[in-house]
């Protein structure tokens, strides 16, 4: 098995952080790519209704189904990628994802672009998994935490540049770009990806789970579906009580429940749920989803309050969310190198302090609060969300076992996609009830900052809870003096 890896590269160690460099570009590439495009149209929302002459429930479902698409495929990407081979799939995962970009850029009706968005989902929704599954395969050994936080920098990047290039696009040039530039980061992601991307040995896996393949996308996508439909984008969602918020988690829930009674009883499932045996991982998949409810809370609500409580425009709301971006940036690879050095614990406890900070220094808001003390707190954010991410996520990784992280990474990202759903629907109720409370106790102009200052006190308050859960994280032993050999077998050799 290491002899293939040996004679693959000749030059050199194949596992080293030079040679893995050009496949990571392909990496970056691709997730960038899908994961911009996914925070962009919230704000071409406005002039998707006026070109259309469609109603906001309408419009509305180009996000809604390309975010159910991507839920639905999501648990699918491990065993597809283990199957058919983890280059093979990502590749045709990026090119679905354009094609449908193309499709987007061509519609004439909203009715087409919600077909057309549903496609790209299709596509864009197994990009991440894989992406997280290869990249952690490819890690030179004691290297996993600096290599895994690279590929983490366009997935705090993308969210906030996705408002910046958006609002740009539709206010000096049109929707249809947004879209229309996919075209050629996506060709550009498929040639360096064909050319870079080493051959993952396929894995013998079983007969498709078909139960499993119809119920995951069920639960997966109507858990989504029904708790964003309780909240909504910007707030614009109908309730919990709602036909749509009840049926879809009810539906859901039930379908969640056939789906685990069904995995557990298979011997080779389609997602395997008895990784949860271990009690670290057990630990950091539930510090995650808090990590993640911070996180995509804190994305939805600041650009939200700048533009409707401060009154600026969708472009220079997103140059004000710039420091964010950069600090994510700067602070991701240097929160990957000290996890290689120091474990998750400390690194995830220091990030979710500086969020908590933060948070707290936003609850404070007022009329008076100037941008600079804006922008203070939110480039913490940044740094903290940087600091705490991809630690933690690479600490759940090696809290597995080696030959189920493809597996592991499908889990993950479609339990993530749920958690971001509620986090948004969770904090628009929040947010409307405390403006209901304010306006009936003390109606005037201090209203709106009055509630958006109670909602950022929660979430600095789930930050909290975060940094005591991850108190409880061990450093996984099996990484502790791992040797070349005991990594997965990769091909390092260069095109097909």
């Amino acid at each position: 098995m290491a002899s293939t890896s040996q004679k693959a590269a000749p030059t050199g160690d194949p596992m080293s952080i030079r040679n893995i460099l050009p496949p990571l570009l392909a990496i970056i590439v691709g997730m960038f790519m899908v994961i911009l495009d996914g925070t962009a149209m919230n704000v071409a929302m406005p002039g998707l209704m006026a070109d259309f002459k469609s109603s906001m429930s309408l419009v509305q479902w180009t996000i809604t189904g390309y975010a159910l698409a991507q839920a639905a495929v999501i648990p699918l990407a491990g065993w597809m990628s283990d199957r058919f081979g983890a280059k093979q799939i990502f590749l045709f995962s990026i090119i679905m994802f354009t094609i449908g970009s193309g499709l987007c850029a061509l519609a004439t009706t909203a009715e087409q672009l919600i077909v057309f968005r549903i496609i790209q989902g299709l596509g864009g929704g197994m990009v991440a998994p894989i992406a997280m599954a290869f990249t952690f395969r490819l890690s030179p050994p004691g290297k996993q935490g600096a290599v895994m936080g690279m590929i983490g920098i366009p997935m705090l990047l993308a969210p906030a540049l996705g408002p910046v290039v958006a609002g740009w696009l539709v206010d000096y040039v049109s929707w249809h770009w947004i879209f229309i530039i996919n075209l050629p980061i996506g060709v550009i992601a498929v040639i360096v990806g064909i050319r870079t991307l080493p051959k993952v040995e396929r894995k013998r896996v079983p007969s498709l789970d078909f139960l499993g393949m119809i119920f995951a996308p069920l639960a997966f996508a109507m858990l989504a579906y029904g708790v964003s439909s309780a909240g909504g984008e910007g707030g614009a969602g109908s309730g919990w009580t709602s036909p749509e918020a009840l049926i879809g988690m009810i539906v859901g829930g039930i379908a969640l429940i056939i789906f685990i009674i069904v995995e557990l009883s298979r011997k080779e499932p389609l997602l395997e749920l008895r990784v949860f045996k271990s009690s670290n991982f057990t630990r950091g998949i539930i510090l995650q989803w808090i990590v993640q409810i911070a996180l995509f809370g804190t994305l939805f609500l600041i650009p939200i309050f700048l533009q409707i409580a401060k009154g600026y425009s969708a472009f220079d709301t997103g140059l004000i969310l710039l420091p964010q971006a950069l600090a994510a940036g700067i602070f991701m690879p240097i929160g990957g190198k000290l996890f290689d050095r120091f474990g998750a614990r400390p690194i995830v406890i220091t990030g979710l302090a500086i969020v908590t900070v933060a948070g707290f220094i936003l609850s404070q808001i007022s009329a008076e609060t100037t941008l600079l003390t804006l922008m203070i707190p939110i480039a913490m954010l940044g740094a903290g969300m940087g600091l705490s991410m991809m630690p933690l996520n690479t600490h759940i990784m090696q809290s597995a076992p080696k030959e189920l992280v493809s597996r592991v990474t499908s889990l993950t990202a479609a339990a993530q996609q749920v958690m971001t759903s509620f986090a948004i629907a969770g904090l628009s109720t929040i947010l409307a009830s405390r403006i209901e409370h304010y306006g009936t106790t003390n109606p005037g102009p201090n209203v709106v900052y009055s509630s958006y200052g109670d909602t950022f006190f929660i979430l600095a308050s789930i930050s909290i809870i975060g940094a005591i859960v991850a108190l409880l994280l061990r450093r996984p032993k099996q990484e502790v003096g791992t040797s070349p050999d005991e990594k997965p077998e990769v091909s390092m050799m260069m095109g097909h």
